[in-house]
């Protein structure tokens, strides 16, 4: 029997390093690595979900999803003219960010993507033929953004550009001022960009960040519920965009998926509701009461200075002084705490650890004892800063 040998799109691509530290970890571990909510999903949507199955039959939708859902989301980029017509519902946001990049991208073309950013961002448009090339969000800026690497970055062969706000995995937020730079940045050159804002109803500002789509015209929009409504098992994401993209999207998804889960589908149109804004008031008043929890432990308990985000439920963590990012996850991994080494997501975050709080209070404070007693066995590199 001839050796199997995958498809040459697929040499050398992996599992994402946030699986294998999850996968790898010891029976008992504290999970401060994967980016899942641990709180219940709304009991307005849980409810809506029963009745379905309950009470309705639940067969196919059209591809594209159900058209009053498919209102409801266009309704929040009002400031684009969309309508249903230009919204696919998915099977969670990461299929819309396949669709999108698989739509867009041609062989050879460049992608410019996040440094640091979500491990998919590259991964995918390998898959697609095109080339990620990153643009810097530099640890010396707290992973702010420099326009001046962005401007750098861009070639003739450019064809799109991915942003994330809030970001994975910094927590970061792009203010409309390096939005409005990167929009006017890209005037005149025919780029698309793929805005990641599957974060963005979770905040901790006074108000939600601002949309990519408020300043460039020709922006696919990739949003859904699994992060701010404890959704992720759901699988509902969306892709709202220009519609010449969406109608070539709706073809492959059509091929992928056929149509995201009915049952879902139908569960989600509770989000919209007074109950589902409770909801997120409340999900996000948790969240920040458990940033600021791990924040004060990584710098009293670890003495360790971590990035504050503003949003998501992720803060970076630098550790240089304890050597390579890789090195040090898996010396925690050992003590039982799964966290992601920040080099993962770029060379930018090489020096640091991605570290969620989607956990409890108490959870997190035994999770940063666990961490204190492995970096107590690493011999910190005086040479470099903490």
């Amino acid at each position: 029997m001839s050796e199997f040998r995958p498809a040459r799109r697929l040499a050398g691509i992996e599992k994402s390093a946030i699986r294998q530290f999850f996968d790898r970890a010891p029976a008992g571990s504290i999970n401060l690595g994967l980016g899942e909510p641990d709180l219940p999903t709304p009991d307005v949507i849980r409810q809506a979900a029963v009745r379905a199955i309950l009470e309705e039959r639940n067969g196919y939708t059209p591809h594209a999803g159900l058209p009053v859902l498919r209102e409801l989301v266009a309704a929040g980029f009002a400031h684009t003219g969309a309508g249903a017509d230009r919204v696919i519902i998915t099977a969670g946001s990461q299929e819309a960010l396949y669709l999108a990049l698989t739509t867009l991208v041609d062989e050879g073309d460049e992608v410019l993507v996040p440094d640091p950013g979500f491990i998919a961002y590259p991964t995918i448009v390998r898959m697609a033929g095109g080339r990620a090339v990153p643009y810097r969000l530099p640890a010396a800026r707290d992973f702010g953004l420099d326009i001046d690497d962005f401007r750098r970055q861009f070639s003739p062969r450019t064809k799109v550009v991915v942003c994330i706000s809030p970001s994975n995995p910094t927590g970061r937020v792009l203010s409309p001022v390096d939005l409005r730079a990167m929009a006017q940045a890209l005037e005149g050159t025919g780029a698309t960009v793929i805005s990641d804002e599957i974060y963005r109803e979770l905040y901790f500002g006074a108000a939600r960040p601002a949309s990519m789509s408020e300043f460039h015209p020709q922006t696919v929009i990739i949003g859904g519920l699994s992060k701010a409504l404890s959704m992720t098992g759901w699988r509902l994401g969306w892709l709202c965009g220009p519609a010449d993209v969406v109608r070539s999207a709706l073809v492959l998804h059509g091929y992928v998926t056929t149509c995201a889960s009915t049952i879902s589908q139908k569960a989600a149109l509770a989000a919209w509701t007074p109950e589902a804004d409770a909801a997120r008031a409340e999900i996000r008043a948790t969240f920040r009461t458990r940033r600021d929890h791990v924040l004060g432990l990584i710098e009293h308990t670890l003495r360790l200075r971590a990035v504050p985000p503003e949003g998501a439920f992720y803060t970076m963590a630098n550790v240089a002084s304890y050597g390579p990012s890789a090195r040090v996850a898996e010396a925690l991994l050992e003590h039982g705490v799964i966290t992601v080494p920040g080099g993962s997501f770029g060379s930018e975050a090489e020096k640091f650890l991605r570290v969620s709080f989607c956990a409890d209070e108490d959870t997190l404070t035994e999770g940063v004892r666990r961490i204190e007693e492995a970096l107590a066995r690493l011999r910190p590199r005086q040479e470099l800063p903490v």
